[in-house]
């Protein structure tokens, strides 16, 4: 009997240049898809900036010759006019626009991104070509937390710009709910973690359309969610008096404010009520027991605190969403 030697093939080795082709290629594909997307998202972030140069280098110098002709005359409601028509409103809306820029980029993951190809069979088609799916993921993630990353990040930087030196036009000053967050990190978290939560919504319900407003509405949740404790997100300050009304500095952020009672504050308390002589409002205060007034209030100085522990809240939420979803998509493609 003659032994019949088989001969193998051997494989060729897989190098480094090759693992490097085939994330560009996967990284290509990704751009291919979602050009118009991202053509999209590059001309809002260049109309947001144009609109922004326009405002502080024509709009904010009418608008404060405006407000100079306002100081010498004796019309009523002319400041507001100005403030409103001419700068402050077109600002609070951009901020408004930057800050919840995160509600789209939600959509985008949980519909378009993940959503819809997990839905038409697209993502498994490529996981058929040899593309992992952790690989696939990470292409995906990683080309939209990059665009994402650097659009908002140029909107939040000319908008610093554009706001600073023109703070006294604008009738909403850093602790409004847009500016807040337009002005520095914290826009670009809520941005990254949204498009962390869109993904895991999407591997979970495996639908596009479905995934696109559940992951919108559960990131706009936990912005309602931080904006309400936002206040307590860093220790306060308080003032106290014992014979008058207490108020917060120029720029501070009231928190509250009331009266003492018994040394305890005591917001609800009307004290506001008591009035007439002298001597009348003494006796009408001491039979509420109030004892003196305060005022809590965050000064400028801790815009940085609150507004970075805020960011390092979402950025922990988006690293455990992302966590999951290669979990769970680990766990569906085994």
């Amino acid at each position: 009997m003659t032994a019949v030697a088989t001969a193998r093939v051997p494989r060729r080795p897989e190098v480094a240049g090759d693992a490097t082709g085939a994330r560009w290629g996967v990284a290509r594909t990704v751009l291919r898809l979602h050009r118009a997307a991202l053509l999209v998202w590059g001309l809002a972030v260049l109309g947001l900036t144009g609109w922004l140069v326009w405002l502080t280098e024509v709009t904010a110098d009418e608008a404060r010759a405006k407000q100079e002709a306002c100081d010498r005359s004796t019309r009523d409601w002319c400041d507001m006019s100005v403030g409103v028509l001419g700068y402050s409103a077109p600002m609070d809306g951009i901020a408004a626009l930057t800050a919840n820029a995160f509600v789209a980029v939600a959509a985008f993951a949980g519909g378009a991104l993940i959503g819809r190809e997990l839905e038409n069979g697209t993502a498994r088609l490529a996981w058929s070509q040899g593309i992992t799916p952790a690989r696939w993921l990470t292409a995906k993630l990683a080309g939209a937390a990059l665009a994402v990353t650097l659009g908002v990040t140029a909107s939040v930087l000319v908008f610093r710009w554009a706001w600073k030196p023109n703070r006294v036009l604008i009738g909403t000053d850093w602790m409004g709910d847009g500016v807040f967050v337009a002005l520095g990190p914290a826009a670009v978290a809520y941005a990254l973690c949204a498009l962390a939560l869109g993904t895991l919504t999407a591997l979970l319900t495996r639908r596009g359309l479905p995934a696109l407003a559940v992951s919108a509405t559960l990131t706009w949740l936990l912005a309602q969610v931080l904006v309400h404790f936002r206040t307590s997100l860093w220790p306060a300050r308080t003032r106290t008096s014992a014979t008058e009304e207490v108020h917060a500095p120029d720029r501070a952020w009231q928190v509250d404010q009331g009266a003492l009672v018994h040394g305890s504050p005591a917001p609800r308390v009307n004290h506001w009520g008591c009035d007439g002589t002298a001597g009348e409002t003494r006796r009408c205060l001491d039979d509420l027991g109030v004892t003196g007034y305060y005022a809590t209030y965050h000064p400028e100085s801790h815009f940085w605190p609150l507004h970075l522990v805020e960011t390092g809240i979402l950025l922990a939420v988006a690293a455990a969403a992302t966590a999951v979803s290669f979990r769970l998509l680990r766990h569906r493609t085994a």
